[in-house]
């Protein structure tokens, strides 16, 4: 099978959608199937890249670490013609997500969009962000998922959360699988030689990309507060992003800058061996639509201490593998990592067995067949006229996609400016 996936984000941008393109790209190649990835380019891209189209993008938009793909794209369409797709994959409803439908349309091509985050909680990075540009967000990737043949949703919660907001375009359930033999083994010691972690401390850990929407600075202060009582708690966190100053600033304040570890961005096996310097995984973000991390940290055998959201819940099992907090308060949340801290070594041992025993399920391989058996079923379904060469009927393709995509982003914009009339009409 030729699969063509349109992205917004991959290598070397860290995220959860990046990982999930790149985990299952190599999977797919793996069990023999043809990739080609379309996704922006990003500064300190790799030199050797197989089958993947770069976009002309701007760099660090609006001061964040996405790239914003540009309506230039020079030689796609040959190269799409020599790569010859069965299937279109988009990651996303705007930017290159647009383009993956209008190559669809043209190309009379199934169109399968994973909806992988909560747009409304990332539009702060889109200057003028309001309650109205968030109502956008949503009216736009619910359309967009209509306008699709097949929607994938990383967890059951988000999958509902689309059939409640309107989405009527089949909705299947496949979150993005984890490598486990990756992240069960790593010299952990090693990493807190490196940083100066004391041998006996006990390490909270957190990894991701360190922006706003994941609710770094509560959590910081959960941390902190744990760490100012308990002498041998240290934190270790793994990414990079705007919010490390802040993280920085709530243990200064605390007094306790020694106390913390930035690790910066790591890849490979450097970031397994960070996972094996931890002794317990804290997660405060409620802007996942599922729990990549949560299982990666589990792979490595890591009790996860979580607030309870979308996404997280259907991995994160409260007293089986980790506590899953209902009561959002720093307080809380550090009363929860006190438990862990002081936990009797055999109740720890169970929380990190119920932990890999997680992680399995949610294993690549898993997860990727789970994929082609949803393709394969589209391809089945499609009738064979859909797949002749193009003639002048793809020009009525193209216009209708256009015309698509321009009344979605209209409807959408109504809606949600709509919305905020009715609701002002209220008040």
């Amino acid at each position: 099978m030729n699969i063509a996936i349109f992205t917004n984000t991959f290598t070397p941008h860290v995220g959860g959608v990046a990982r999930s393109v790149e985990a299952f790209v190599a999977e797919y190649r793996q069990l023999g199937h043809k990739v080609l990835v379309v996704a922006p380019e990003f500064a300190d891209m790799p030199e050797d890249e197989t089958d993947v189209v770069r976009i002309a993008a701007i760099q660090n938009f609006n001061a964040s670490d996405f790239s914003v793909a540009l309506p230039i794209h020079d030689q796609l369409s040959e190269i799409l013609d020599a790569f010859a797709p069965d299937i279109i994959h988009s990651q996303h409803p705007f930017l290159l997500g647009m383009t993956a439908l209008r190559t669809a349309r043209y190309r009379k091509l199934p169109l399968v969009f994973t909806h992988h985050t909560l747009y409304e909680q990332y539009t702060h990075y889109i200057p003028g962000d309001s309650a109205t540009m968030q109502r956008f967000a949503i009216e736009l990737a619910t359309r967009y998922a209509n306008l699709c043949d097949q929607v994938i949703a990383p967890s059951q919660s988000i999958a509902e959360m689309l059939q409640q907001r309107g989405v009527t375009t089949p909705v299947t359930v496949i979150p993005t699988g984890v490598c486990i033999e990756r992240f069960a083994r790593g010299n952990g010691d090693a990493v807190r030689q490196q940083l100066a972690i004391p041998a006996d401390a006990v390490v909270i850990g957190h990894l991701g990309r360190l922006a706003s929407e994941k609710n770094l600075e509560f959590l910081a202060h959960a941390v902190a507060n744990v760490a100012v009582e308990r002498a041998a708690v240290h934190f270790l966190v793994v990414g990079a992003g705007p919010s490390e100053a802040t993280i920085r600033q709530v243990f200064a304040q605390a007094g306790i800058s020694n106390k913390l570890h930035m690790a910066g961005i790591l890849q490979q096996q450097q970031l397994t061996d960070a996972l094996h310097a931890m002794d317990i995984f804290a997660f405060a973000s409620g802007s996942e639509t599922q729990g990549i991390v949560l299982a990666e940290a589990m792979a490595a055998g890591l009790p996860v201490v979580a607030l309870d959201a979308p996404g997280v819940r259907e991995v994160v099992k409260d007293g089986d593998n980790g506590l899953l907090l209902y009561d959002k308060t720093t307080a809380a949340f550090s009363a929860a990592l006190c438990r862990l801290v002081e936990a009797p070594a055999q109740q720890l041992a169970l929380l990190q067995q119920g932990a890999r025993d997680t992680a399995d399920a949610f294993s690549m391989a898993c997860s990727a067949d789970k994929a082609l058996q949803c393709f394969s079923a589209l391809l089945d379904n499609q009738p064979a006229a859909a797949r002749t060469e193009r003639d002048w009927e793809d020009v009525l393709e193209w216009v209708k996609a256009e015309w698509d995509i321009l009344r979605s982003v209209a409807v959408a914009g109504t809606a949600a400016v709509g919305s905020t009339l009715f609701a002002d009409s209220k008040e």
